[in-house]
């Protein structure tokens, strides 16, 4: 990707379906081949440029020109409609607010703090596998990829354990909502409740990360009471979210990969690495958070203007044969997996990575060591998708073992 003066060359429009969320991949590999950069809409009718090849989304990961403050926004975005409260979030900010803030919570998520966890972690999963081992079925959405990461990010964060199903309720709600009403809704219960719970915090500090945040300091400053609430719902939202929809769509792809599945139950180590390979190939985030860019920026021969809405395209990217060998199939020894983008590059890089890694490397182990004989309950494409374009996550996964 080279920078090039403005011109007025512009891609050809491309009618992207952008709600194939069941296989998105061979509309990727298309739009991939026929060029780097498309325009194309969004299925609420906002116009976007999509970026789809590996190198130059790399970069423009990276790039500081490409900003997510939505007031570089020359159009007007329309993506969330989020209250303050919940709004000045990292995935809405830049340096120097995005810095600051970052710095403050990014001691939560160190290698070393998630080593620290890895024994709540196995036990979670060990408890979860306990609970369905009886009955010779399951739903794993229901009974392992969400309620893993939501007991995880709730211990992490001190959220009641009572208190956590609410929440997934509002999360569900607001990525596929039935109706505009629902999802605010949703929003208005995630800000009471977040705030609730800072003022219990507040009048009764514990030893969890919302409670580290309240006493946060930064240049003697504190958190503002929305940056806190903020801060609290991404971190609840994001430590959810990601890891749920990457565990149940990991399972599908291993379980349809069958020797896969096998190689980690002989050998437990490969998991790591299983992980990697999943991420590229499953993309629980098929597109980076929108950005704008404040400068023109060329990819190959296309000009972004100014303020518009800019899609990198992480499920195009992350099955690149320019950058993988055999991109469409699992290889859990691959040995470049690492090289993915699903959880993003640069300054914005995924905070919460070596904890979603943590748990579902140890939920695989479970799984492949416990149930050998796992099976998807019925035809692998009957399995049900929601509705998001932004994630791609299972609504259920039936099994049988």
């Amino acid at each position: 990707m080279t920078d090039r003066p403005m011109t007025d060359r512009i891609a050809p429009h491309l009618d992207v379906d952008l709600t194939d969320v069941a296989d998105p991949f061979a509309a990727f590999a298309r739009w991939r081949e026929q060029a780097p950069v498309h325009r194309a809409s969004t299925p609420t009718g906002e116009a976007v440029w999509l970026v789809t090849r590996h190198d130059d989304v790399r970069q423009l990961l990276a790039d500081p020109r490409l900003r997510l403050d939505k007031t570089h926004s020359t159009a007007g975005y329309r993506g969330y409609a989020l209250p303050a409260a919940l709004d000045a979030n990292l995935l809405n900010l830049d340096p120097p607010d995005h810095t600051r803030l970052r710095r403050l919570v990014a001691k939560a998520f160190t290698p070393r703090r998630v080593e620290e966890l890895q024994p709540g972690i196995e036990a979670a999963v060990a408890e979860l596998l306990d609970g369905i081992a009886g009955r010779g079925r399951a739903d794993l959405v229901a009974d392992l990829a969400t309620p893993l990461p939501l007991t995880v990010i709730g211990e992490l964060l001190g959220v009641p354990r009572e208190e956590r199903a609410a929440f997934r309720g509002w999360t569900n709600d607001v990525v596929t909502p039935r109706s505009a009403a629902q999802a605010r809704d949703a929003i208005t219960s995630m800000e009471e409740f977040l705030r609730s719970l800072i003022a219990r915090k507040r009048a009764a500090p514990a030893d969890d990360l919302i409670s580290a945040m309240i006493e946060a300091r930064d240049d003697q400053d504190r958190l503002s009471e929305d940056e806190l609430t903020s801060l609290a719902f991404l971190t609840l939202w994001a430590g959810y979210e990601v890891t749920a929809d990457l565990l149940g769509a990991g399972i599908v792809a291993l379980l349809r990969h069958r020797a896969q599945f096998d190689l980690i139950r002989e050998h437990p180590e490969l998991a790591a690495g299983a992980v990697e390979e999943l991420i590229r190939w499953v993309s629980p985030n098929p597109y980076a958070i929108r950005r704008f860019p404040t400068e023109p920026v060329t990819v190959g021969e296309t000009t972004i203007p100014v303020g518009e809405t800019v899609l990198l395209a992480l499920g195009a990217a992350d099955r690149d044969p320019g950058q993988f060998a055999r991109p469409d199939e699992i290889d859990i020894r691959r040995g470049n997996a690492g090289a993915h983008l699903g959880f993003g590059r640069g300054i914005h890089y995924c905070l919460g990575a070596p904890l979603a890694r943590a748990e579902v490397a140890a939920a695989l182990r479970g799984l492949t060591s416990r149930f050998p004989r796992l099976r998807i309950d019925g035809p692998a494409d009957a399995l049900r998708w929601r509705a998001s374009y932004r994630t791609r996550g299972l609504l259920a996964l039936p099994v049988t073992f």
